[in-house]
């Protein structure tokens, strides 16, 4: 990019690798900046999504937007927690405020000798009912059938910022064999207004009462076509599980993702038993 462009920062989030997690590109001073330059950049970038930091509102939260290669997102978890990441490694942790397209959002940064991490609490999460029509096109669209998901975890449409079609299937073998049509899983997404992932997950351990999980998160936006990382996804489904009761909180829930498209990583989740959901995970440079 020119020099006159700002500078675009590129991190991996929900990792301690470089290599795995979700990348993410963060402009931290993206003042100036239309809407069709931020969407130049973050289709330049070419990751999940790009967060602009865009200036400070009246009541001192940093106002934040997130694009992906296509589009303007409502939120983003993955860019929240490398931007913050990013501002602590640059002025020291601490709390931040983030004023995002979908309300304010505290995010709290810590650091060590391995590095740092951001923990961001959600607005608060709404789950309802997945219409039958909207999960017969979902198991279509991934070749699944009804007799594949998980009795225990019924499916719902979650939000904690951005709506997500949340599913968990039983068997590890559907989980890991499951696959879809990119171009037929965005004409789906963009009918229904779900400008995120379809969420599909799978408890690790079916008889252990603890709370891990597997996730895949399918996400077609240009080259990409599965979120490796996806932390709305997972307060989403950290709200999930407490409105289905299927946790006591304040419970903790760990969930690994990124395995089948070559970047593991992990997101923390901590359900309280109101209000938003706390997502941690640590993030680190590229490159």
């Amino acid at each position: 990019m020119a020099s006159t462009d700002p500078a675009v920062l590129r991190y991996a989030a929900f990792t301690a690798d470089p290599a795995g997690g979700n990348p993410a590109g963060v402009v931290l001073d993206a003042t100036g900046l239309d809407d069709a330059a931020m969407q130049a950049i973050a289709t330049e970038v070419d990751y999940a999504e790009t967060a602009f930091l865009v200036g400070v509102d009246p009541d001192g939260a940093r106002v934040i937007r997130y694009f992906s290669p296509i589009a303007e997102v409502p939120f983003c978890g993955h860019a929240t927690i490398a931007t913050a990441v990013a501002l602590a490694e640059r002025d020291g942790p601490g709390t931040i405020r983030f004023r995002t397209p979908v309300g304010e959002v505290s995010i709290g940064t810590t650091a060590d000798a391995s590095g740092a991490s951001a923990a961001f609490t959600s607005v608060e999460p709404v789950v309802v009912p997945l219409p039958d029509a909207d999960l017969d096109r979902v198991l279509a669209l991934l070749g699944l059938g009804l007799d594949d998901l998980d009795e225990a975890h019924p499916p719902r449409l979650a939000a904690a910022g951005s709506p997500h079609p949340v599913l968990v299937l039983r068997d590890a073998a559907a989980f890991d064999g499951f696959t879809f049509d990119p171009a037929e899983a965005r004409a789906l997404m963009d009918e229904r207004g779900w400008p995120a992932t379809i969420a599909v997950f799978r408890k690790v351990d079916a008889d252990d009462a603890g709370g891990r999980y597997e996730a895949r998160n399918v996400f077609p936006v240009g080259r990409i076509t599965e979120d490796p990382a996806t932390g709305s996804a997972a307060a989403a489904f950290g709200g999930y599980l407490r409105a289905l009761g299927l946790v006591d909180p304040p419970a903790r829930v760990v969930i690994a993702q990124g395995r089948h498209v070559g970047r593991p990583g992990e997101l923390v989740v901590d359900v309280p038993a109101a209000g938003g959901v706390v997502v941690t995970g640590r993030a680190v440079p590229i490159g």
